[in-house]
Formats: C-alpha cells, sequence, structure tokens
C-alpha cells in the first residue's frame, strides 16, 4: 500500500485537517469535512481547559514538590517535545528534575548527543535504562504481526510505538514508586493527547492493564520470564505518581520550541522519519500500521495540531507523504530479524 499517492486522489480526505475514510471513527458530512473538527468548532473551550490544568498542576506543585530529593521523573526521549518539556519542568516551574531515557535499541545517535548535551545544558541527573533487547524485540516483533489493540488505540498510534510507550510507562512509575517522586513527565503534543488527561494520576488499573498487554505479546515468543520491571510497580494507589503532559496546557508553537532548544544545544537528526527527531524504529512502525489499517498512525495527532492552529493543513499533509528513509527501515527490519 502507498498511503501518501492515494491520500488526495483516491480517498476522501477531511478539507479542513488531514484525516482520510480510511481513519476508523471518522465521518463526513455533505462538505466533506470531518466529524472531529465540526465538533472542535461547537466545543472549542481549550484555553479555558488550558488554564484550568496549568492551575492545577501548579497546586499540586505547592503540595508535592520539595520533599525529595528529586519532584518530577522526566521521560525523556531525546526528541523535540521531549527536550521542550524537560527545559520547562526545569526552568518555568522551578522542579526538581530526573531525567530518564528509555533505550529500546532504535535511539537514533542524534538523538543520543542531543540528550547528553541538553541534560548538561540544563544541570539535571538522567538515568538511560537499556533492557534487555531480546525481550524487546519480541515485543516489537508480535506487535508487528498481531493485531489486539483496541479501535481507539490504534487510532493514535502505530502498534509498536503503543507497546514501546507500554514498556517506557511501567518503567517510569516503578521508578518514579522506587524513587519517592510524586510527578512523571511527558512530552506529548497537543495532538497527541487532550488536555484533561494532562495533569492525572496513575492508578493499579492502568498498570494491570499495560502489564496484560505485554504479557499477550510475550506469551508464545519468548521462552523468558516478565523481567520484574514490567510487573513490579506497587498496586498501592495512594503511592501512585502523577503523570503530566504540560504541552497541552502550556503554548505549544514548533518554531518557538525549536529556537528555545537549540539554544540548549540540540540539534535536528538527520536520521529518523517526518514525524519523529529520536526513534529510527518510527518509519517502519508507520509502515507496518499503514499496511495494516490503511491510515497513517500520525492522522489523529496531526490532525489536532491543525485544529489548534499549531499546524497548517498543507504542513499536514506534506509530513505524512514524505517518503521515507529506505535504508533505516532496513537497519530496523535487519535488528528486529525480519529480514530473509
Amino acid at each position: 500500500m502507498s498511503l501518501p499517492r492515494q491520500r488526495e486522489s483516491e480517498m476522501r480526505t477531511c478539507k479542513t485537517c488531514t484525516l482520510t475514510e480510511k481513519f476508523p471513527s471518522a465521518r463526513f458530512n455533505a462538505e466533506g469535512r470531518c466529524n472531529y473538527c465540526l465538533a472542535h468548532e461547537a466545543e472549542d473551550r481549550r484555553d479555558d481547559n488550558a488554564s484550568e490544568y496549568r492551575i492545577k498542576f501548579e497546586k499540586l506543585i505547592s503540595i508535592h514538590a520539595g520533599k525529595g530529593q528529586y519532584d518530577v521523573l522526566a521521560a525523556f526521549s531525546g526528541g523535540k517535545d521531549s527536550t521542550y518539556t524537560l527545559d520547562l519542568f526545569r526552568n518555568h516551574f522551578r522542579l526538581k528534575v530526573l531525567a530518564l531515557t528509555f533505550d529500546h535499541g532504535f535511539v537514533s545517535p542524534y538523538a543520543v548527543g542531543n540528550i547528553r548535551t541538553v541534560t548538561e545544558a540544563l544541570g539535571v541527573d538522567h538515568i538511560m535504562f537499556r533492557p534487555d533487547f531480546h525481550l524487546v524485540r519480541d515485543i516489537f516483533r508480535a506487535s508487528a504481526a498481531r493485531h489486539f489493540y483496541a479501535k481507539k488505540a490504534i487510532e493514535r498510534s502505530s502498534t509498536i510505538c503503543l507497546s514501546c510507550m507500554n514498556l517506557a510507562r511501567l518503567i517510569m512509575i516503578k521508578t518514579a514508586q522506587e524513587k519517592k517522586i510524586p510527578f512523571i513527565g511527558f512530552g506529548w503534543s497537543p495532538g497527541q493527547a487532550p488536555v484533561q488527561s494532562s495533569v492525572m494520576k496513575n492508578s493499579p488499573y492502568i498498570i494491570n492493564a499495560m502489564q496484560r498487554s505485554l504479557a499477550r505479546l510475550i506469551d508464545g515468543s519468548s521462552a523468558r520470564e516478565i523481567p520484574a520491571y514490567m510487573n513490579g510497580p506497587g498496586q498501592n494507589s495512594g503511592s501512585m505518581p502523577i503523570n503530566v503532559h504540560p504541552l497541552a496546557f502550556m503554548e505549544y508553537d514548533e518554531r518557538k520550541i525549536y529556537d528555545r532548544i537549540a539554544g540548549l544545544g540540540w540539534q535536528k537528526p538527520a536520521d529518523t522519519d517526518a514525524n519523529s527527531t529520536n526513534c529510527l524504529m518510527n518509519a517502519f512502525a508507520n509502515r507496518v500500521h499503514i499496511e495494516q489499517y490503511g491510515f497513517h498512525p500520525y492522522d489523529f495527532e496531526i490532525s489536532g495540531l491543525i485544529r489548534a492552529g499549531v499546524m497548517t493543513r498543507a504542513e499536514g499533509l506534506e509530513r505524512l507523504t514524505r517518503p521515507e528513509n529506505e535504508e533505516i527501515i532496513r537497519h530496523v527490519k535487519k535488528r528486529l530479524g525480519l529480514t530473509s
């Protein structure tokens, strides 16, 4: 399947955003506009919501910050958004930050350099967590081959990225609990996750769901036991850290973000796809998702950014149709053992 060629010529695409008729929950009116764009116009309260959740986070800071060695455990991939988020925690909210990078075996060498440069520039402590690659490889291979994620989940992310995020989130929760860190920070853009989820406490139910999902992927594909970082987080709801993704309630302007992080020494990678600034796996994950489901896994995020006024429709379409780096895709497939 070649989605970029089909997007405008063969498939109906929303006249306002980038969602196509292949997107599972998309519906179009007579003018060719999708239900998400129509709902956004009818209920656009983002400014009010942003203020509400920013105040909520600031109140929680006044309650929880300053009581331990660290205030927030920041998921730091080395990408654009996680770098800017790390800077917000350190310099805007004035929190004591511990950064954690989940190295799944496909981190761009450029991102590794950015991670070192930015953590030094910001003066934050940093952990690089690198699990058993053979187990991670099995999970990614199973994610590419099997269909068991809910429809709502695959609308927002590729199956490989969903599995990767579940692994990363379990590692983050376990680490935050062990170190008694009250907040876990993520660099999700406004298009990736709604402002309503921007300040949310973890729960045993969330942990159990992620553990069950990963266990199904491992079952039958690996003889190894499920490692401690996948089932180790405590189930006491009272000790659960609070997830925060501040880009949902702070100003989000990609040009300003690039300018700010460039001042920290961050450089844009030359080996990642149009929708990632840290991960070599992403292009392959996108291709698998398109072949399986017929729509781009970044459609939802980019459409959300267009509706928020962060990106033009032309810019969004260009991001979704830019050719992938075939050499990087071959490298990923070889490392996953998917080449003959």
